[in-house]
């Protein structure tokens, strides 16, 4: 059976487990000693393609606005997209103790990712498995935070290594499903949703992103997918709640592709996810 100590990366350093804090049952890493985070969220999906790192970006953007101290793990190794998101380009730095100082956005928004250790953000990653989860482990321990209210952690879509790893070893407070409204993706969500109850993650609910579109002629609701009942029978079988529900805005999107995700008008938007993680808090 697997176990937290599978690809950590201190495991030849580590000379006891005890070193691990125990959370559920399952041993996780402990945070170091230049790091308080109060809140560790996870947002996932099942499948790629869903708008998973334009959510947690823009989330990410309303929990700072609200006052919030805010970080971003980008765990998406093979497919980081936080950096553009924010138009962050400078490589990460060490200090004297050897600890990665994350990047900071211009809203104090702090973030670190694998683009901003490569010299060129366009070299294909082509590692395997141990590799990519060891380096997920180090963002956590080796990753000089700081004070956080909320640290959240763009994963992966699927099921596969890395998801695994930060189910096992990073102490999630709570986890946020990202999906959009085809009958397929009904599944896909209760592949996920079984994961995290075998991991014992509590799930605070579903976002909905690219829900529908609003015609810039007649105002009318158009939803693209079709209609969301099989996503919204999947969640009530499930016992998940859908949190919000994101149009699909191609000047936000512009936005967000641009560097510019902190100008997105937030206001209306990911209420229900904010105020899922505040009660957290």
């Amino acid at each position: 059976m697997a176990s937290a100590c599978d690809g950590c990366a201190k495991a030849g350093e580590c000379t006891s487990k005890e070193n691990c804090e125990k959370v559920n049952g399952i041993r996780k890493l402990p945070v170091n000693n230049s790091s308080d985070i109060k809140c560790v969220i996870g947002i996932a999906s099942g499948k790629g393609g869903v708008g998973k790192s334009f959510v947690t970006s823009v989330l990410a953007h309303k929990l700072a606005s609200s006052g919030l101290k805010v970080g971003i793990m980008d765990a998406d190794i093979t497919g980081p997209s936080i950096p553009r998101a924010f138009g962050l380009r400078e490589m990460l730095m060490a200090n004297d103790d050897n600890k990665i100082l994350p990047a900071v956005t211009e809203g104090g928004i702090k973030a670190v990712s694998l683009n901003l250790l490569m010299e060129d953000e366009n070299a294909p990653v082509i590692w395997r498995g141990p590799v990519l989860s060891g380096l997920v482990q180090q963002f956590w321990s080796d990753v000089e935070w700081g004070t956080l209210d909320v640290l959240l952690i763009d994963m992966p879509p699927g099921t596969g290594d890395i998801p695994l790893t930060i189910f096992q070893s990073l102490p999630l407070n709570g986890l946020v499903l990202i999906s959009t409204p085809q009958e397929l993706v009904s599944m896909i969500v209760s592949k996920a949703r079984n994961m995290a109850s075998m991991m014992n993650v509590n799930i605070l609910g579903v976002v909905e992103n690219m829900s529908y579109v609003i015609c810039p002629h007649c105002g009318e609701k158009l939803s693209l997918f079709g209609d969301d009942e099989a996503l919204v029978k999947a969640s009530s079988e499930a016992g998940i709640t859908i949190l919000d529900k994101l149009p699909l805005d191609p000047s936000v999107t512009a936005l967000v592709d641009s560097g510019k995700a902190e100008q997105v008008d937030v206001a209306s938007i990911l209420g229900g996810a904010a105020e899922a993680i505040g009660k957290l808090i």
